[in-house]
């Protein structure tokens, strides 16, 4: 006698870590209720339900896996006042929790104090209901073209042949593939183990800020010109480029983050999840929005 197919309620289904997600569990045999803002084509063993946190969807009484790929705040906000039963939660955060926490801008913050308590309120709440709850932090996303940081300068530097950085970014970086992201979800909601834990998932390969973005311009047709300019000159074109509106989520703390070295254990995540990095090896398919 077969066993029955495993469950699973997917908020953010839509988006760039949803779409591999589903992908996965449809190929393992999982019936999945994915949420999305926007209508989506339903596909056999997904139904897609319309709606966000704020409004959701009629949802099952009852499945094995709560997912969230969205805010983290805003769902652990809904999970701790939702009636919906399941034995496990896993959700996406991001290290921002540790990057942000003592930022010298305060919107970032908020952020990192928002990550915070959302992670303390879904532990509580996980703990309270008797579900376990895996929460992962990734770093640096690509591999989508929907991701703000990578995919943006790419598309930035298309648009006008080069791209300026200032010399001192060299700051260390781990940039991880939307797949693996989406692989470390697949293992932590098929996990066996009971408990509640955080894991960091960072890419597997550890390079500089600049040789970072110097693969990505690389692989683009036409390849963009990096050009690393003195700190203060990159500074005053900023200021000019601030003021005809460009650019202006370069913010000061954003240049001070590119100095520094932000590098993730991978090893607890290696361990419970089989998590296994991918190198940074950049294609130009990676940075464009896929239909």
């Amino acid at each position: 006698m077969e066993s029955p197919s495993r469950t699973a309620l997917v908020f953010g289904g839509s988006g760039q870590i949803g779409i591999p997600l589903l992908a996965r569990l449809h190929a393992a045999g999982w019936q999945v209720q994915a949420v999305s803002r926007q209508s989506q084509a339903a596909a056999p063993g997904l139904t897609w339900r319309r709606g966000d946190f704020a409004q959701p969807p009629a949802l099952p009484a009852q499945v094995d896996v709560i997912v969230s790929c969205g805010p983290l705040d805003l769902f652990a906000d809904w999970f701790a006042h939702s009636t919906l039963h399941c034995v496990r939660v896993v959700a996406i955060g991001s290290t921002s929790v540790h990057v942000k926490q003592t930022s010298a801008d305060a919107a970032e913050r908020d952020v990192a104090r928002r990550l915070r308590d959302a992670e303390a309120l879904l532990f509580a709440s996980g703990n309270a209901r008797d579900v376990s709850v895996t929460i992962l932090r990734p770093t640096l996303v690509y591999g989508s073209g929907r991701d703000a940081n990578l995919s943006k300068l790419a598309q930035l530097a298309l648009r006008h042949g080069r791209l300026l950085l200032p010399r001192t970014a060299c700051g260390l970086r781990q940039p991880v593939h939307v797949d693996d992201v989406a692989l470390a979800a697949m293992a932590a909601a098929s996990a066996t183990a009971t408990g509640s834990a955080a894991y960091d998932v960072p890419g597997g390969e550890t390079l500089p800020y600049r040789d970072m973005v110097q693969r990505v311009l690389a692989c683009l047709s036409p390849s963009p010109r990096l050009h690393l300019l003195p700190a203060p000159l990159f500074g005053m074109i900023l200021t000019i480029a601030h003021w005809r509106g460009i650019a202006r989520e370069l913010t000061p703390a954003v240049l001070q983050r590119m100095q520094n070295d932000l590098v993730f254990d991978a090893q607890p995540a290696r361990r419970d999840l089989n998590y296994a990095p991918r190198l940074f090896l950049p294609a130009a398919d990676m940075f464009v929005v896929r239909d």
